[in-house]
């Protein structure tokens, strides 16, 4: 097992599935066995999800909304997320909690890095929702900051894309997949991994990012076995 524990970072949009909105039961337990192939091998796995399916506070803003109040509306979202998961993670037998950001004591515990470690330690699978609990921040720099926290090995960032590319392969049939990128080479082309504020708290702490396709059967057990999956920035 090349990585023990790992900081799993997964998109709102990616629980709708091909709906065009909200929560998609079959890809939520989808990603629910997925994990499950992990956490049966002794992986410790912290997950963190956006809440784009949901509500997204850039996009309030945008239409007027104050962005303060959006942005805390998107917090609720992932925590709404993180609800959905942790269900179909115990269905499937997985012991798991939800640590929030924001307290809110009757459905989540709030956010005690201690506590998150003593869970993965345990066996358990962490889901930490609300974001960082601040707005202006993104899921994605809570995911980088949590994954310090807890001192994971990796950030794995499941997409639909199987890597970073030089464009938008969705768009561009010709678009160059990277292998392997250093943190330096990502800024110098100008690359979409995370925001640059979660990318640059990665770099200052040397934690690799592995982007990957989550939709892909066995890609996260690959990954964690080792193999050369997705595309991988490190120092």
């Amino acid at each position: 097992m090349k990585y023990k524990r790992i900081l799993l970072k997964l998109s709102g949009e990616a629980l709708m599935g091909d709906k065009q909105y909200g929560i998609d039961t079959d890809k939520l337990n989808e990603y629910s066995q997925e994990i499950k192939k992990v956490v049966d091998m002794g992986c410790e796995v912290a997950i963190v999800i956006g809440g784009g399916n949901i509500f997204r506070g850039v996009s309030g803003a945008a239409k007027g909304m104050d962005r303060v109040q959006g942005d805390y509306m998107g917090m609720l979202a992932t925590i709404i997320n993180g609800m959905a998961l942790q269900g179909a993670l115990e269905d499937l037998g997985i012991k798991t909690r939800l640590q929030t950001a924001i307290e809110m004591d009757k459905i989540a515990e709030p956010f005690i890095k201690r506590k998150a470690v003593r869970h993965l330690e345990k066996g358990r699978v962490v889901i930490f929702g609300a974001g960082t609990g601040n707005p202006y921040f993104t899921t994605d720099t809570a995911a980088t900051l949590r994954a310090i926290e807890i001192n994971a090995d990796v950030i794995l960032k499941g997409t639909r894309v199987d890597g970073i590319y030089d464009s938008d392969p969705e768009k561009n049939n010709n678009a160059i997949k990277f292998n392997s990128l250093s943190f330096n080479e990502v800024i110098e082309k100008n690359l979409k991994v995370m925001d640059m504020t979660a990318f640059t708290l990665s770099q200052e702490n040397n934690l690799p990012i592995i982007v990957f396709d989550m939709n892909k059967r066995d890609n996260l057990l690959k990954i964690i076995s080792g193999n050369n999956v997705g595309t991988i920035v490190n120092k």
